[in-house]
């Protein structure tokens, strides 16, 4: 039999960018365990820090309910799990479900009857309940639909967005049973203030959550196609875009490089499902390889500008400004600069990576990487802006291009800064 809300206990299972948020805010108005496994996460927590700066100190504050473990046994009384786990690709663009098979393991060691598990991870459709709850069976001993419940409500988090957050963000959500789907719509609906969706199945609300980020990821690759056949034309293509855009119903997508935990990953679930069932996603992948290509592109247009101005490229120190996967942001995942810097270390090539963003610890950690701390004036042959932080538009071009040597080759790749300002731009 199932608790009521009102005398529900939550845990939050993965305190990252998108279980961080949901444990405050539930924290706010109900029982809430936010546990993770990583011990120093949790202690940075506890003292009132978040390093993902998604949540301020005054907002770790404000959680009455809410405390944090990284010990298993802690949330034996919980009665509902929400899972907020990563799920990403391995080196062969595979989907890595490791972390969502550990999390439904641990869960199976203290689910009880009448528990409901809800997965927030993006996953292929069918996952959920074809990957993972075969786990909670088998190690709980309880029976699926009987015994224990389950729930799907994809994180829908942007990563640096102060403006659209967890609350103001609608929430699609689903149950394995109708009661269930109910009980699992009202849970969010005490939380979020932009309202809920509530989908006729998991499989409904997993397809939905992974074509979302697919949409946008094709997207941007007709962009990036465009952007590579204007620049043949010597056309610029901001300027293309700028004129298109005056008609209402055009979208206003820009190129560049793809990456983060969800755009440049979540299609390969689609397609790798899409696959198993004896389906060639052409469209989904085309776009994937244009996107996964801007990289090696970006670098081949700097070193022809590079020749043209009779500059050494073998040797040469190129700074690249930014290592984040998006701007104003300190995640690192999946950031697709990292293609910039492997294509540039292939021409022998010196580069210098800044960004304020980030942590200079785990750029060392996630890319062997240390990052440069202090700038210095006339030093670069050739300069990168490959993230639109708001310190490099605060520097503005003249304090940028002064970095350079009297002779050198200025790229802005997200058009920061207006179109006569830079050598190059994507």
């Amino acid at each position: 039999m199932l608790k009521t809300i009102e005398k529900s206990t939550l845990a939050i299972m993965g305190l990252g960018y998108v279980g961080l948020p949901l444990a405050v805010e539930f924290g706010k108005i109900m029982p809430t365990i936010g546990f993770d496994i990583n011990q120093s996460r949790i202690k940075e927590l506890q003292g009132g820090n978040d390093h993902t700066l998604e949540i301020t100190p005054e907002e770790l504050q404000s959680t009455k309910h809410l405390i944090y473990t990284s010990q298993l046994g802690d949330l034996r009384d919980a009665n509902i799990f929400i899972v907020t786990v990563p799920t990403p690709i391995d080196a062969h663009k595979r989907p890595d479900l490791a972390p969502l098979i550990k999390a439904s393991e641990s869960i199976g060691k203290i689910i009880k009857s009448g528990d409901i598990v809800i997965y927030e991870s993006t996953v292929y459709p069918g996952a959920t309940e074809e990957d993972c709850i075969p786990v909670i069976e088998q190690v709980s001993g309880l029976i699926f639909n009987v015994d224990f419940f389950a729930g799907y409500s994809p994180e829908r988090i942007n990563p640096g967005d102060k403006t659209h957050r967890l609350p103001t963000i609608k929430k699609i959500t689903s149950g394995s049973i109708p009661e269930v789907a109910d009980f699992v719509d009202a849970l969010y609906q005490r939380v979020i203030t932009a309202g809920t969706h509530k989908a006729p199945s998991i499989k409904v609300a997993e397809a939905a959550k992974v074509i979302e980020n697919t949409q946008r990821d094709l997207n941007i690759a007709l962009i990036n196609e465009l952007a590579v056949i204007f620049n043949r034309m010597g056309i610029d293509t901001e300027s293309v875009l700028l004129a298109a855009g005056t008609k209402w119903n055009f979208l206003p997508f820009r190129p560049g490089l793809v990456g983060g935990h969800c755009i440049g990953v979540d299609p390969y679930y689609l397609t790798h499902k899409a696959q198993s069932l004896g389906y060639h996603p052409e469209v989904i992948l085309a776009g994937r390889r244009i996107n996964d290509s801007m990289g090696v592109y970006i670098v081949s247009q700097l070193v022809k500008a590079m020749l043209k101005k009779r500059i050494q490229v073998e040797g040469a120190r190129i700074l690249v400004m930014g290592l984040a996967f998006k701007e104003n942001c300190p995640d690192l995942r999946n950031t697709r600069v990292i293609d910039i810097l492997k294509e540039l270390y292939e021409y022998g090539i010196e580069a210098d990576v800044y960004d304020p963003w980030i942590s200079v610890v785990e750029a060392q950690h996630e890319y062997n990487i240390t990052p440069i701390i202090e700038l210095q004036k006339n030093t670069y042959d050739a300069i990168i802006l490959a993230v639109a932080h708001q310190q490099f538009k605060a520097m503005g071009i003249e304090m940028i291009r002064a970095l350079g040597k009297a002779d050198h080759v200025m790229y802005d790749v997200k058009y920061v800064f207006p179109i006569n300002a830079s050598d190059l731009r994507l």
